[in-house]
C-alpha cells in the first residue's frame, strides 16, 4: 500500500518523458528560424505576419500537446467515434460552405481562423482505427473480414478529401492505416491482394480519377526539365537551393533562391529547401537525427505500453510524423512528385502544427502512463 501511495503522489513532470519534449522543441525551433528567413526578404525588419501567427499556433500546439499527454488516452478512445463522426461532417460540409485557395477548397471559415478539417480526421482516424485493432486478436494475422470495417472508415473520408482536390492528405489517411495494419498483423496472401489491387487502383485513378494537373506533377516528376517554366518549375528550383546549400550552406538569410524568391511556397511546403540551401548538408542532416530520435523515443514507449491500444496509439501517432516527414522530403529533393505535403512540426500552418502536436501528445500520454496500473 505504501508503494502504491508513493507512486500516486509522484509528480505529473516526473512522468512526462522530457527527452521526447525536447526533441519536439529542437525541431519547432529549427522550423521557426528557417520560416523567419522564408518570410523576410535580405532587407526585411521586424517580425512578418505569417511568424507571428505561427508562434501563435505553435503555442496552441503545445497546449495541446500537453493536454492530450495528460488525458488517459483510453477516454480519448471512448470518444474517437464521435470525434470521427464530427471530423466527417465537418469533411462532408466543404464542398458547400468550404473556402477556396489556390484552386482547391479545403477549409471552412471560422472567422478567426481557418479550420482544415483533413488534418484533425488524420487524428480522428489513429484514435479509431486503434480501437478496433486493439480488440482484434489473432495470433495468426487479421483475414479479410477483419479488413472491412478498418479500410470502410478510412476510404469515406479519404474520397471526401481526394475530392477536394487534396490527394496528397487523402494518401497520408491510407499510409497511416496500412501501418496500423502491418503492426497488428494481416495474413499474407492479404498483404499480396493488397499490393495487387493498389497497382490495378493506381492504373485506374490514372485514367479515370486523376486531374490533369496531378498527372501534369507525375510527368513532371519523370521528366523534370520536360516544363522548366511551368509544371516542373517547382521541383525545379528546389533542387537548385537545395544542392547549392553544399556541405555547410550558405547562412542564414543568405539563400539566394529563397531571399529572391525563386523558391515558391518556402514558408510551407518547401520549409526543407530553405533548410538545405541556408545550413547545407550538415543542418539536414542534423534535423533528420533529431527526427530519428523522435522516433526512437516514440517506439520504446510503444514497447512499453500498458496495453494494446496504447501500443496502437502510439504507432498510430509516430506514422503521421513519419510519412509527413519522408514524403515530404523526398518531394522537395525530386524523388517524388509534388503533392502538397507539408514537413512536420517546421511548416507554416495553424491547423498542420495543432494536429501535429495533438498527435505526438498523444504518443506522449502513452508513455506518461507506462508505468501506472
Amino acid at each position: 500500500m505504501k508503494q502504491f501511495g508513493s507512486t500516486n503522489s509522484d509528480h505529473f513532470l516526473k512522468r512526462i518523458d522530457w527527452y521526447f519534449v525536447f526533441f519536439i522543441f529542437v525541431i519547432n525551433f529549427i522550423g521557426l528560424i528557417c520560416l523567419y528567413s522564408a518570410t523576410h526578404g535580405a532587407h526585411s525588419t521586424g517580425l512578418s505576419q505569417r511568424f507571428i501567427s505561427q508562434l501563435v499556433w505553435l503555442s496552441a500546439g503545445w497546449f495541446l500537446f500537453f493536454l492530450v499527454t495528460l488525458l488517459d488516452y483510453k477516454h480519448l478512445g471512448r470518444l474517437s467515434y464521435l470525434f470521427y463522426g464530427l471530423n466527417l461532417c465537418a469533411l462532408a460540409l466543404i464542398p458547400f460552405v468550404g473556402k477556396s485557395f489556390y484552386g482547391a477548397k479545403r477549409w471552412l471559415d471560422l472567422g478567426f481562423f481557418r479550420y482544415q478539417p483533413s488534418e484533425t480526421m488524420k487524428i480522428a482516424l489513429i484514435l479509431v482505427l486503434a480501437r478496433i485493432l486493439s480488440k482484434k486478436n489473432k495470433p495468426e494475422g487479421l483475414d479479410l473480414t477483419d479488413l472491412i470495417l478498418p479500410l470502410a472508415v478510412t476510404l469515406v473520408p479519404f474520397i471526401l478529401i481526394a475530392k477536394q482536390p487534396d490527394l496528397g492528405t487523402a494518401l497520408m489517411l491510407m499510409a497511416t492505416t496500412a501501418t496500423l495494419l502491418l503492426f497488428t498483423k494481416v495474413k499474407k496472401k492479404i498483404i499480396l491482394i493488397g499490393l495487387a489491387l493498389s497497382v490495378i487502383t493506381v492504373a485506374g485513378s490514372w485514367k479515370f480519377a486523376l486531374k490533369d494537373y496531378q498527372k501534369s506533377r507525375v510527368m513532371t516528376f519523370l521528366k523534370p526539365g520536360s516544363d522548366p517554366h511551368g509544371a516542373g518549375y517547382n521541383s525545379i528550383q528546389s533542387k537548385i537551393a537545395v544542392g547549392s546549400g553544399q556541405v555547410f550552406g550558405k547562412g542564414f538569410r543568405k539563400g539566394t533562391q529563397s531571399q529572391l524568391e525563386f523558391l515558391p511556397e518556402r514558408h510551407t511546403d518547401f520549409i526543407f529547401s530553405v533548410l538545405s540551401e541556408e545550413f547545407g548538408l550538415l543542418g539536414s542532416v542534423f534535423t533528420l537525427i533529431i527526427f530519428m530520435l523522435i522516433f526512437w523515443r516514440g517506439l520504446f514507449f510503444a514497447s512499453v505500453a500498458r496495453d494494446k491500444f496504447g501500443v496502437l496509439i502510439a504507432i498510430g501517432g509516430l506514422s503521421y510524423l513519419f510519412w509527413h516527414m519522408l514524403v515530404n522530403i523526398c518531394m522537395v529533393i525530386g524523388l517524388m512528385p509534388i503533392v502538397g505535403v507539408p514537413l512536420p512540426l517546421m511548416s507554416y500552418g495553424g491547423s498542420s502544427m495543432m494536429a501535429t502536436m495533438t498527435s505526438l501528445g498523444l504518443v506522449s500520454s502513452v508513455a506518461y502512463r507506462k508505468n501506472l496500473f
